[in-house]
């Protein structure tokens, strides 16, 4: 009926917070292993450009 699973009527107060904050849990997990990918990928973007650079002025 609800689109949450800690949103049925059948779990206590307490199991439904559990449930809750692990699923907060999960989900702030995947948002900080996206953000290290795009974090990963602007440094080594940085790093290419860098040494780009570094080789332009030893020519």
């Amino acid at each position: 009926m609800f689109p949450f699973p800690f949103c049925n009527g059948n779990t206590s107060p307490q199991e439904a917070y559990r449930q809750h904050q692990a699923h907060k849990l999960a989900f702030m997990k995947a948002m900080r292993d996206g953000l290290e990918t795009r974090l990963a990928a602007l440094n080594a973007a940085i790093a290419s450009i860098e040494g780009q650079l570094e080789g332009e002025q030893k020519s």
